[in-house]
């Protein structure tokens, strides 16, 4: 069960740092009439212990997982307050970055913090926001290549333009802790 007021807090603290009425294009390449920047959030001390504990208190809704991880740039913060909670409540969690493609130089790699997952690894996917579905799908994939299982995605924050019905006619659980509704009203 999610703690309602630090809930309340994050999404007070997303409307102040993060959240604008403005039209915009997106990623995916849509306009939309609302932009919102996580990071501007996620990176002050209170966001990120914030985001850490209501994101680990989610995780129980997902069946079990040995570690979590975040897309660049936005779900890399999130992994890692998510991994640093998990460890000051005594369920320690990895924490892994997945790349959007590969670097041209060192490894190459497409998910650091490889190391702590051998093949089979249950992990459980951050992102900041989620519109369409299609970078959570190509990460999944990429854990997947990894040799990781994916148990299912926590979203800071659910747009509500398709993205949620994408991914879970993929067969994988969304769980959401604020949409577009608790800035739009």
């Amino acid at each position: 069960m999610i703690d309602t007021t630090q809930r309340a807090r994050l999404i007070e603290l997303l409307r102040e740092l993060s959240f604008e009425r403005r039209r915009v294009r997106l990623a995916s390449g849509r306009e939309s009439d609302f932009f919102i920047d996580c990071k501007q959030t996620i990176l002050t001390a209170e966001g990120h212990a914030l985001v850490g504990e209501l994101m680990f208190q989610t995780l129980a809704e997902l069946p079990a997982c040995d570690a979590v991880a975040g897309v660049e740039l936005g779900g890399c913060p999130l992994a890692s307050a998510v991994s640093l909670v998990s460890f000051q409540k005594g369920r320690p969690l990895a924490g892994l970055y997945v790349r959007k493609q590969r670097k041209d130089h060192g490894t190459s790699k497409l998910v650091e913090g490889d190391k702590s997952l051998p093949a089979g690894t249950r992990v459980a996917l951050l992102e900041d926001v989620v519109t369409t579905g299609g970078s959570s799908l190509n990460a999944v994939e990429t854990l997947k290549e990894a040799g990781a299982s994916v148990v299912g995605i926590i979203a800071l924050v659910d747009r509500q333009e398709g993205g949620a019905e994408t991914i879970r006619a993929a067969g994988i659980p969304l769980y959401s802790l604020s949409t577009r509704a608790d800035f739009m009203g």
